[in-house]
């Protein structure tokens, strides 16, 4: 399991600006993105939710593979377009995506219309859905409904694209030289892409624009929140959201929305309100506080939700939407250190820029990665458990057998494989702070979102 810092959620929601999942290394982003890497909103601030164009971060995790077609496809890319050496730093672009019988997908999966379809006529399809978004770019919301096979397309959301977005190369190239309103067609290991540059969309209405538009405050932020959706958000039409929000309308999202906000903004107990309202299951029921930091990378659709965080005051609220809904954000003090953690360590200067660790994740219901293990054990076995491993490895054991035996990072546990850190790493804060200050051989115990890692240094 990875810990990126995009956001995001495929089967969860936890929030959506960077953190991803349990284990500690971002996907590359030009690889299938790992297992729980969009674990939520909070973690699409670590990784998102939609799955398609190649986006393996923030927008579900499909993931932008590497592995070639098994059938020779018929080469349509825009080349005109493609050889333009003019840019845009930010570009939203909507698609439809066709893939063919034949090809390798990266998800392992054909959609039921592509299988049945030649790569011949998949091109002459995506090359007829170009001539007529060309004489109307209006028809892109229908065509898209009607055609693609991007699940992340269907909400009706616009791809925000800039140069290091995390989207397949080739997807991202096309998409960053269309100019207003121009069709291009471009392939990647997904399929046919006929993409449509599309103007920003305005603001919503209910989103506190003053936040949004002040400075935004110095160092980390740490927050909670309440996520609300509707029938028409990523989550929801992937069928993966919460229930309530399947058949809850954008109007009736809007109501509930202002009237948490209020609550919240009248000192209302966030933890009672995320309980009682919230949709993300990573957080909900935990009453999770989340750092955002300056540095972290997010999926470019949720930078109003990393945006808002920033700019809120210690014990503010606002409200601001992304491709899963409304968030209505608090800004909260830092939580006090966990007893576990290795303070003395986290004390000091950083002891290298460049250092390869193994760990031991290790949740309880307070904080896991959905482990069945983490999700039922009770502080006090935690506690045990952490200072009966932590003792053997400081005996001499070898970590990597209680990596196997122990640990609930599905990344990295039955491999024994090290994650690499540095200071620029795509990795959640409090690891890598651990990782940085650890000597070679060194031991040390940090609390994050997934739960306990215990971490070895081992270069």
């Amino acid at each position: 399991m990875r810990i990126t810092h995009h956001a995001a959620a495929a089967a969860h929601v936890l929030l959506i600006l960077v953190i991803g999942a349990a284990g500690c290394q971002k996907p590359s982003k030009d690889k299938a993105g790992a297992a729980g890497s969009n674990s939520g909103s909070a973690h699409a601030l670590s990784q998102g939710s939609g799955q398609g164009s190649g986006s393996n971060a923030a927008r579900g995790g499909a993931g932008s593979g590497s592995q070639a077609a098994a059938v020779e496809a018929k080469d349509i890319d825009s080349k005109d377009i493609l050889a333009r050496t003019e840019t845009a730093s930010e570009v939203n672009v909507k698609h439809v995506l066709l893939a063919w019988q034949g090809m390798a997908p990266p998800r392992g999966q054909l959609d039921p219309r592509a299988a049945k379809r030649s790569n011949a006529d998949t091109a002459a399809l995506a090359q007829s859905l170009a001539a007529k978004l060309k004489a109307d770019p209006s028809t892109i919301d229908a065509l898209i409904k009607e055609h693609s096979e991007d699940p992340g397309s269907l909400s009706g959301d616009a791809y925000v694209v800039k140069a290091d977005s995390p989207f397949v190369p080739e997807f991202k190239n096309l998409a960053i030289r269309l100019k207003d309103n121009e069709v291009g067609i471009v392939k990647t290991v997904f399929g046919y892409h006929v993409i449509l540059r599309v103007p920003p969309p305005p603001p919503d209405p209910l989103q506190s624009a003053d936040i949004l538009a002040r400075p935004a405050e110095t160092g980390s932020a740490f927050i909670q929140y309440v996520l609300i959706g509707w029938k028409d958000t990523q989550l929801a039409r992937s069928g993966q959201g919460d229930k309530r929000a399947s058949t809850r309308t954008k109007e009736d999202a809007d109501k509930l929305a202002k009237e948490i906000l209020e609550k919240a903004r009248g000192k209302a107990d966030m933890a009672k309100l995320m309980k009682e309202y919230s949709e993300d299951p990573m957080s909900k029921d935990s009453a999770r506080t989340t750092e955002i930091t300056p540095a972290m990378r997010v999926d470019p659709a949720f930078d109003a939700l990393k945006n808002m965080s920033l700019r809120l005051k210690v014990g503010e609220v606002g409200l601001v939407k992304s491709p899963l809904g409304w968030h209505v954000v608090k800004r909260v003090p830092p939580p006090p250190p966990d007893s576990l953690e290795s303070a003395a360590i986290l004390k000091r200067e950083p002891q290298t820029a460049k250092a390869k660790v193994k760990h031991i994740l290790l949740g309880w219901t307070g904080a896991h990665a959905n482990d069945p293990r983490g999700v039922k054990r009770e502080r006090p076995a935690l506690e045990k458990l952490v200072k009966e491993t932590v003792a053997k490895l400081a005996k001499g054991e070898k970590i990597e057998p209680l990596m196997a035996e122990l640990s609930e990072d599905p990344g990295s546990a039955k491999s024994g494989d090290s994650y690499p850190v540095t200071p620029d790493a795509g990795l959640v804060q409090p690891f890598k702070d651990l990782s940085l200050r650890l000597k070679v051989g060194e031991v040390g115990v940090v609390k994050t979102d997934y739960g306990i890692h215990i971490i070895q240094r081992v270069e």
